[in-house]
């Protein structure tokens, strides 16, 4: 009996106990993510089919894209070296196979039928090799060839202010 009233009091009392503990609003951001200010951006390249169409330019063009807006917004130092960067940038653009439909092996560029083309924007930290983030922004369907285009510089300003949300000093 005396057992049973000890195990009562200890659930009516645990609630408030863990209520009283500060728990943390959400999870830190890694340390090496924070302090990193130079970066050495490689191109883990773009799924076959995205390039001249939908997408015009060629499978570096996400690459370049990301290259050049880092190098605009100058939040980090651009790295030619791996060696010599704080953090690895790996971006790609993945078009996941959607739906089959009779010949239609899920390509890539139907539209809504598929699943959107995305970007993935994968965060190392240099020295560990460890994954510090990941970023995935979809690439928004479209008809014209300019649409398409704009859509996707739409998608590298998103990765861009993902990236800024995170590793912002009021963060």
């Amino acid at each position: 009996m005396r057992l049973r009233s000890v195990l009562l009091l200890s659930f009516l009392l645990l609630p408030g106990a863990i209520q009283s503990q500060q728990l943390p609003n959400r999870p830190p951001v890694p340390a090496p993510l924070l302090a990193g200010k130079s970066v050495f951006v490689s191109n883990a390249g773009a799924d076959s089919g995205l390039f001249p169409h939908p997408f015009s330019g060629d499978t570096a063009r996400p690459y370049t894209a990301l290259y050049m807006a880092l190098a605009a917004d100058k939040t980090f130092s651009l790295k030619t070296s791996p060696a010599e960067a704080d953090l690895v940038f790996e971006i790609q653009l993945v078009a996941p196979k959607g739906p089959a439909f009779g010949d239609n092996q899920g390509a890539k560029v139907k539209g809504a039928a598929d699943p959107l083309p995305m970007f993935r924007l994968v965060i190392y930290d240099r020295p560990t090799h460890y994954i510090l983030w990941t970023f995935t922004e979809s690439v928004d369907v479209a008809y014209l060839q300019k649409t398409h285009d704009r859509n996707f510089d739409d998608g590298i300003a998103a990765l861009l202010n993902d990236l800024k949300a995170v590793v912002s000093p009021a963060h």
